[in-house]
């Protein structure tokens, strides 16, 4: 009963030494006769289709939904801002960023900005550069001193993509944004410029329209808002020079501490002791002024804040001292 299997192993044993053997002298046949060095491979190619009209329309828009994401945050948190419909559940417009988005005031602040930067840079009609057999035409130059460029290369504007962008074109006045924008597209070849082009181009205008920083510590001006959303509700307002710096000025406010441009300011030219005066009335308000007072309260502190004169009528004066009293009151009792 044992020899049967041992038949079939040996078998399978001859028939495994058979196919080596067969395929030993295949081999032996192929390496005699062909060179590897020549065999040919062919490859059945696949043929990707052609994007149709629909799809390339859905492409551009999703393409623009991408691009345009920072633009629409910035949009909506202007509206949410203007229209404080963060009052319900938050004091502060700030309060309302840090705990829904997780931003800090200055962050919102900025893609504020950026969504009225990208706003009047999409508003202006700027063509895309020509492109011509020898590439982008040279830059012509403005009245202003700055190359100016016409940019496109496929019948669509070329606009930023994020808010990296944007931020340097912050610092400048509307048609100087458009300028400048157009100089960095230039400078990346007619593509969309990086975050680093920008800031470099904006640097370089800053530096040609250099302006000299006359004014002085204690030094009182109005505030000029010229379409800065960083400035919004400020226009108006009296500040007091805190620091001087190469491109702008730190300011006291009635109600915090700003860094603001000089395109924004203007001198009331006070006299010495007329600053002074305005010092103590900005001490004064500062001390009881807060988002959490009653908004009748407010609006009247916001009212002294704008006041164009060096010093408080009879009744603003009357008015204020009763706000101090109540709130030394509420000190006492909370203490």
């Amino acid at each position: 009963m044992a020899k049967p299997p041992s038949k079939r192993k040996k078998a399978t044993s001859a028939a495994s030494t058979d196919s080596t053997s067969a395929a030993n002298s295949v081999n032996e046949d192929i390496s005699q006769q062909v060179d590897p060095g020549s065999v040919t491979i062919n490859v059945t190619a696949v043929e990707v289709p052609e994007l149709t009209e629909q799809e390339i329309s859905d492409r551009l828009l999703l393409e623009r939904k991408v691009e345009r994401a920072f633009f629409e945050a910035g949009k909506a948190l202007m509206e949410l801002r203007d229209r404080r419909l963060y009052r319900s559940t938050h004091k502060t417009f700030e309060e309302y960023c840090r705990s829904r988005f997780g931003y800090t005031r200055m962050a919102a602040t900025y893609k504020i900005a950026a969504a009225t930067v990208l706003e009047n840079l999409s508003t202006i009609g700027l063509q895309n550069a020509e492109i011509t057999t020898d590439g982008l035409q040279p830059p012509k130059m403005s009245t202003n001193g700055l190359q100016n460029v016409e940019m496109s290369t496929s019948g669509l504007q070329i606009l930023p993509t994020n808010e990296r962008q944007v931020r340097p074109l912050v610092a400048l006045e509307p048609e100087v944004q458009r300028t400048a924008w157009q100089q960095a597209v230039h400078e990346a070849g007619g593509k969309v410029p990086t975050g680093r082009i920008v800031k470099d181009v904006v640097q370089r205008i800053m530096e040609r329209t250099k302006v000299p920083n006359t004014y002085q510590i204690g030094e009182v001006c109005q505030i000029i808002v010229k379409d800065n959303p960083e400035l919004r509700g400020k226009g108006g307002c009296w500040a007091i020079i805190t620091a001087v710096n190469e491109f702008s000025c730190t300011v006291e406010t009635w109600n915090g501490e700003y860094t603001i441009g000089l395109q924004h300011l203007k001198s009331y030219n006070y006299l010495p002791a007329e600053c002074e005066q305005m010092q103590v009335i900005c001490d004064r308000i500062s001390r009881v002024y807060s988002d959490s007072l009653e908004e009748t309260v407010k609006n009247l502190l916001q009212s002294l804040g704008k006041v164009n004169r060096p010093y408080l009528t009879g009744v603003e004066e009357k008015l204020l001292s009763v706000v101090e009293l109540e709130y030394e009151k509420d000190n006492s009792l909370n203490d």
